[in-house]
């Protein structure tokens, strides 16, 4: 084992020797252009991680996005603030929203004529309107804290030396709360929203470049090697899993699929169905560190709860209230990313957001399967147990009563009886039992002492 390492640690020397004979830099790549969310978090992380391992001298995040979900950018802006490496960003078009933000938090930056960054309001992901003001109050703290973190520069202004900060956290602000006025650069009611020349007049781009291989010519870095992350199929599969809108699918397949399986025990087709949609979800958030073992456990053990209370103990009680509270409680843990619990003083809002997610999921899965059930099983359409009342008109009827007639008259044995067996009373058959649990053979004479339970009960003549 130990001269393994010793031989992967001389390859790496190796490699490292290598080129640095070269006299080539190794800058790594980071394509943002989609929505920041899991899939892009889950990428750049990898990329991250992987530019650490081959020693890269910089990273480069090329950057194309409108924004996207808060959780994922304040996790990427840390990640970029505390990394030991050099990252550059390239605004290919746009930085807008949480665009901004990582961009900020970046050492350089560099824009394309055309682009732009700046408003950075959080807004509701589905109406797209602003959101209450503590949402912009924890954003704007967010974007100051990010802009401060590069620190002050001494700078002349007009034949005098001042000491300004490299990226203003009051313009960065601004980008965010289109109350904030500031004289030279917006009027109070417009959000901060800068172009390649302007964000260079105030200290937000470096300069202007095409591709990134004018930013690495005006960084000076002539002899260079360009790499970046190739995603696996199973890094795309694991992405589009993980996609909200497809786990709130999941969950509904979940609750759908365990509804049917109770209202038509034995097909086995939802319960199926339920199984694999719970592996779909599971499986790449237990991959992604998201969902622990615990989180698997306790969903488990509340299946199990659940279906002891329907199938085993009467009504319905503690051991079925546990049970859903178990899986709910599962399903909303495994859907948090634990990275924001780092970062996050106060982290109610995002078990809140997966609780929407699970409920309303889970209610309209139950919806739409008590719907279709009333439609294909004939079952009540709210109907979330069996029905209470037996009717006669519906097929229901009791015990018939007419056997007691026989009471007392004498028949005759048609089998054996064993003490079971049939018996023979007014040319009607019966299943009967000897009064005493004797033998009595074919033939032999007998009376019917009583009925009871629906059995008939006789003894020899």
């Amino acid at each position: 084992m130990n001269s393994i390492v010793k031989c992967f640690f001389c390859l790496l020397l190796l490699l490292s020797v290598s080129r640095i004979a070269e006299g080539k830099e190794l800058v790594y790549t980071v394509d943002i252009k989609d929505e920041i969310g899991p899939k892009v978090w889950r990428l750049a992380r990898k990329s991250f991680d992987e530019a650490y391992k081959e020693g890269a001298d910089k990273i480069i995040l090329h950057l194309n996005t409108y924004g996207g979900m808060v959780i994922y950018t304040d996790s990427l802006r840390s990640l970029i603030l505390n990394t030991s490496i050099p990252v550059w960003a390239f605004i290919d078009n746009n930085a807008a929203s949480a665009g901004a933000l990582i961009a900020i938090a970046c050492d350089r930056i560099y824009m394309r004529e055309g682009a732009n960054i700046g408003a950075a309001t959080v807004v509701n992901g589905t109406s797209g309107g602003a959101m209450p003001d503590k949402y912009q109050s924890y954003m704007r703290s967010m974007i100051r804290a990010t802009a401060q973190s590069h620190g002050k520069d001494t700078v002349a202004v007009d034949g005098k030396m001042q000491v300004r900060w490299k990226r203003d956290p009051h313009i960065a602000e601004a980008m965010v709360d289109e109350r904030i006025y500031i004289e030279g650069v917006t009027d109070s009611g417009q959000i901060v929203t800068f172009t390649p020349h302007e964000a260079m007049q105030h200290g937000f781009c470096d300069g202007i470049a095409e591709n990134i291989e004018q930013v690495l010519e005006q960084e000076h870095v002539s002899e260079y090697t360009l790499k970046s992350y190739q995603p696996t199929t199973m890094d795309r599969i694991i992405g589009f899993l993980i996609n909200p809108m497809l786990q709130g699918l999941l969950i509904m397949i979940i609750v759908g699929g365990i509804y049917f399986e109770l209202q038509t025990p034995g097909i086995g087709f939802p319960l199926l169905a339920a199984v694999t949609a719970c592996l779909f979800y599971f499986a790449p958030l237990y991959l992604e560190g998201f969902a622990g073992n615990w989180e698997i456990v306790v969903f488990v053990l509340g299946v199990i709860l659940l279906l002891l209370e329907i199938f085993v103990i009467p009504g319905f009680g503690v051991a079925g209230i546990s049970g859903i509270l178990l899986i709910v409680g599962a399903l909303v843990f495994a859907g948090i990313d634990h990275v924001p619990f780092e970062f996050l003083g106060d982290f109610a809002g995002f078990i809140l957001r997966s609780l929407f997610l699970v409920v309303s999921s889970s209610l309209i899965a139950l919806g739409i399967s008590m719907w279709v059930g009333a439609k294909l099983l004939g079952t009540r359409k709210w109907a979330l147990a069996l029905h209470a009342e037996q009717r006669p008109e519906d097929g229901f009827v009791s015990v018939d009563m007419t056997v007691r007639s026989v009471v007392g008259k004498v028949g005759m044995a048609s089998t054996d009886l064993r003490p079971a067996g049939k018996v023979i009373v007014d040319n009607e058959i019966y299943d009967a039992v000897t009064l005493w649990g004797d033998y009595i053979t074919k033939g032999t004479a007998i009376v019917v002492k009583k009925y009871q339970s629906g059995q008939v009960y006789v003894e020899k003549v």
